[in-house]
């Protein structure tokens, strides 16, 4: 029988009531990796968060309970348990087991709200293995529990209330059938988030709290001040250049707009954008209207205060924006999102919103702050003149095409393999572990580039100081995608790129320079997992001619107790990568078969954290340095001394 004969009436697959999120979940929640998981009490948060945002609502309660499964509790309103007469079925019984149902449709429920195509609560009940949720509402107190998104009872009455004690408890278990990868929520993760939900809505208090045995913990985010605080914080560990914290808000063609920014002495622009409380990592038209705001605004008052003549050119917006930290939130009752990941915002009314209120509020600052605002555009002038000598370095180090490859960096043993995807390039420091590695590798698909001594530190240096260091204008060339705005990922020449550095605290220090600049000026090598670290051995151990190597504490003391500990047992420290010849280099490290590499990753959602942690560890204040490392020593091992 022909293909085309099977394909009937019957091959066509109506899926049930939730069926289809558990048969799709990725579709949903963008994956069932740790990062899905996490999504699901971002999803009932959101709720309890729309409720906060119409008014009604300034307590949320996130618990890890002991069985792993997560309750969270609202005092909002609580979810309408009254009958939907559309259904025939109480309001909450809806909200729970039907797609595409909620208050977030034509304005009647909320007027702004982060979850826009009514899927958060169902699509968690459909991806747990059971659901319980609680309602106080009209002085009785509901329940009704789900298992896999199908209902278990009848909405109950199960007790009584105060007339105004009203909110929502929802508890849920992460299916194990549909989490594969990890059922365990992780509370450094769900902190970030739920700090940031803090941020963005002035007032609200939320709390965390992390029951399970052994690790229990609690934390409460509560920002009076909003969106200036989430400056202050991004800001900690740089030197702002003025005090104030520059703050517009405003409504205009019904959009809200709050806007917060301040310059640091550094060189790095981190602006955060949001939209009814939604990360947009790839923009839009909000925060386009806030850097044409801040470009005329700017270069308007540098020529009428003759801080840069007529004859001179204009500041451009990069030039401005050195050095700044800001946040850009809007609320907006249909936001347009390009994509069903909500990455980047498309209405033009937002555009225009921002503009016009940042313009007016940013111009009456100016006027009033004359210091701020000539410490503002002195800063800018310097960065356009480092721009200038910039362009000219960049010139230099551009790709060149294959007739000119012969410019590749003189001390880089290139591979034979011209497909990037069969070739990786090991970065190694100092010209002794470089020869090592340069004997030891397959020449056909690795490439050595040693590096003398330590890189430049980007986070303290503008780009023109940065293109005329020797080490970073060799990485450059031999990557071939350029950096900053030239970069161009299609041109990478390598696909894996490996960090292979001693196993001390010099090999620390340089791998973090080396990831602190693949984060400032190319990180869609981390994004896009090309970047990975070399775990070389700590240990050779040597028993009657046999050799084993360990790559951790707990590793020796596995081989020790299966060897036996005797006098002939000889164990070896490597302090280096000096210390191994060509084949022990390649058996421990180099071989594919054989080695152990880690990938460095990105989670796009925590990305004002790594910022954060990139600017505390690289940066010039030591305080926050000092406490950053108190706080996390206890994570630290085989830490040299």
């Amino acid at each position: 029988m022909s293909e085309q004969q099977q394909y009937g009436g019957d091959q066509i697959q109506v899926l049930e009531g939730l069926e289809a999120v558990r048969k799709r979940p990725g579709m949903y929640i963008g994956s069932t990796s740790a990062r899905g998981l996490h999504h699901l009490v971002y999803e009932i948060v959101d709720n309890a968060v729309d409720e906060a945002l119409a008014g009604y609502c300034n307590t949320i309660q996130v618990i890890i309970n002991k069985d792993n499964s997560i309750t969270v509790v609202d005092n909002g309103r609580g979810v309408p348990v009254d009958i939907n007469h559309k259904t025939g079925k109480p309001a909450i019984e809806v909200v729970y087991t039907i797609l595409h149902a909620g208050g977030k449709f034509g304005g009647g429920g909320y007027k702004v709200s982060g979850g826009l195509h009514g899927v958060g609560a169902s699509v968690v009940n459909a991806l747990s293995e059971w659901m319980e949720v609680y309602v106080k509402r009209g002085g009785h107190i509901y329940n009704q529990r789900y298992e896999r998104g199908k209902v278990c009872y009848p909405l109950k009455v199960v007790g009584d209330c105060d007339e105004n004690d009203t909110g929502t408890k929802v508890t849920f278990l992460p299916d194990k059938e549909i989490f594969q990868e990890t059922q365990v929520f992780e509370f450094d993760v769900l902190k970030h988030r739920l700090r940031e939900m803090a941020f963005l809505t002035k007032g609200i208090k939320i709390i965390l709290k992390d029951e399970r045995e052994g690790i229990e913990q609690e934390r409460t985010f509560h920002y009076e001040g909003g969106l200036k605080e989430f400056v202050e914080y991004l800001n900690k560990s740089k030197v702002p250049l003025y005090d104030n914290i520059i703050y517009c808000e405003g409504v205009k063609d019904n959009v809200q707009v709050e806007v917060a920014f301040q310059h640091n002495d550094g060189y790095n622009e981190v602006i955060d954008s949001f939209v009814n409380n939604i990360k947009t990592p790839e923009g839009g038209t909000h925060l386009t209207g806030f850097r044409n705001a801040l470009t005329k605004t700017f270069n308007d008052y540098a020529r009428k205060n003759k801080i840069i003549k007529d004859s001179e050119p204009a500041l451009t917006g990069d030039d401005i924006r050195e050095g700044l930290t800001g946040i850009v939130s809007v609320k907006i009752e249909d936001p347009q999102f390009e994509g069903q990941t909500k990455q980047k915002l498309g209405n033009t009314v937002a555009r225009g919103a921002v503009d016009s209120i940042v313009s007016e509020q940013l111009t009456y600052f100016l006027e009033q702050n004359p210091s701020v605002a000539k410490s503002i555009c002195e800063k800018s002038v310097l960065a356009q003149r480092a721009r200038e000598a910039a362009r000219k370095a960049r010139d230099l180090t551009r790709r060149k095409t294959a007739l000119e490859s012969t410019s590749l960096p003189g001390k880089l043993a290139d591979c034979s393999d011209k497909d990037p995807k069969n070739c990786e390039i090991f970065i190694v420091e100092g010209d002794s572990a470089g020869g090592s590695a340069k004997t030891a590798r397959s020449r056909a698909t690795q490439a050595i580039l040693p590096l003398r001594g330590k890189i430049l530190n980007v986070e303290k240096a503008r780009l023109d100081r940065i293109l005329g260091n020797e080490e970073i204008k060799a990485m450059i060339t031999a990557f071939g995608t350029g950096i900053h705005e030239d970069f161009d990922i299609s041109k990478l020449r390598y696909h894996k790129i490996i960090i292979m550095t001693d196993a001390d605290v010099d090999g620390a220090h340089i791998a973090t320079l080396l990831l602190t600049f693949f984060y400032r000026f190319m990180p869609e090598l981390i994004k896009q997992g090309h970047v990975y670290l070399a775990m070389p051995p700590l240990y050779k151990i040597e028993k009657n001619k046999k050799v084993w190597y360990a790559y951790s504490d707990d590793e020796l003391n596995q081989i020790m107790l299966e060897i036996g500990r005797d006098q002939n047992n000889k164990v070896q420290r490597y302090k280096g990568l000096g210390e191994m010849d060509a084949e022990q280099l390649w058996d421990t490290t180099m071989d594919p078969e054989k080695r152990i590499l880690k990938r460095v990753n990105m989670d796009e959602d925590l990305e004002s954290e790594v910022d954060v942690t990139f600017s505390t560890l690289m940066g010039d204040k030591v305080e926050p340095r000092r406490e950053f490392i108190e706080a996390n020593a206890k994570y630290v091992k085989n830490l040299d001394i």
